[in-house]
């Protein structure tokens, strides 16, 4: 990574915020392109530039590039699923905007390697199990339809200019810095939650199933992919390759957090998919990738993040 000039689009948030400090200490010059929408600055080293810009703006992303002139865009920036809930056509027309602004700019030589991050929503529950990068796109929200929107234009690009471009499709990412506000996942909210002396929610029955992975071990897969020069065109799911519910994984916070309490159920999350599980092989055979980080420890790792900044663990 020495001395690669990088630009992390969406950088100041969860898994960005963990990827661009990463990439800075491994000796790339990084800058963090980011609107602070879900971001926040405080995540990122002080070493690593800021820029506070919108990506969905061709003329305002296009004036970064020139002044960074990088050699590499990783592209996280993004309006979560719960947001698409809400403001369905904002959502869609944002995500698809920025991915397409990023491969205009890549078609004309503006940077030379684009790496997008998809999302395994864009499958929609499993259809066969595991779930491998073939497996159907079948979009149950306005968010997982504006990813694989996206995911399809990036391919067409690949395949139409031979564009430089790689997809990332991590399945449900954890651990220190989630965002836990107003669009926070069931782990923030259900640790925030107890620390707040709240009863745990649980939206439906619980038994919808997630391939949880820690977020250092996303972060892993794509230095090796950034490694990979030769690679474009292709698409790589990043995640542990089991499923858990979310009923166990609620009452295993429970239990790692000392709570005895009730648990409160409510009606279940419109678009919700029942099972996500996925095949990583592919991940594993051309990129060497392998999780590290088991369950246990990585919810251990994001509770102990969230006491601490409340000032210490229950």
């Amino acid at each position: 990574m020495k001395n690669r000039r990088i630009m992390v689009l969406g950088g100041a948030g969860f898994i960005g915020s963990h990827l661009s400090n990463k990439l800075a200490k491994e000796g790339a010059e990084v800058v963090v392109v980011d609107n602070l929408f879900l971001g926040n600055i405080k995540n990122l080293n002080d070493d690593i530039e800021f820029c506070r810009t919108d990506a969905s703006d061709y003329v305002l992303l296009n004036q970064e590039i020139m002044i960074f002139n990088p050699e590499i865009i990783i592209n996280l920036a993004v309006l979560p699923l719960i947001h698409s809930l809400k403001m369905p056509r904002c959502n869609f027309d944002i995500n698809t905007k920025i991915v397409l602004n990023l491969l205009e700019l890549l078609r004309i030589g503006a940077y030379k390697r684009l790496i997008h991050f998809s999302s395994s929503e864009v499958y929609g529950s499993a259809e066969y199990a595991p779930m491998d990068e073939k497996h159907p796109l079948s979009a149950s929200t306005p968010y997982a339809a504006s990813k694989a929107a996206g995911d399809v234009l990036a391919l067409s690009y690949a395949k139409t200019f031979g564009s430089n471009v790689a997809i990332i499709r991590p399945f449900n990412n954890y651990g220190p810095k989630q965002n836990g506000g107003s669009y926070a996942g069931i782990i923030p909210l259900t640790i925030n939650r107890i620390l707040d002396g709240e009863e745990p929610v649980i939206e439906g029955a619980g038994k919808q199933t997630r391939d949880y992975i820690f977020v250092e071990d996303t972060v892993e897969a794509v230095l090796k992919l950034i490694e990979k020069e030769d690679i474009r065109g292709e698409v790589f799911n990043v995640a542990s390759g089991h499923d858990i519910s979310i009923e166990w994984l609620v009452k295993e916070i429970c239990w790692l957090m000392n709570y005895s309490g009730k648990i409160k159920y409510t009606p279940e999350r419109a678009g919700d998919v029942k099972r996500h599980i996925a095949n990583t092989l592919k991940a594993k055979d051309v990129l060497g990738f392998h999780h590290k980080i088991g369950m246990e420890t990585g919810l251990n790792k994001t509770i102990d993040w969230y006491c601490y900044l409340r000032g210490g663990r229950v």
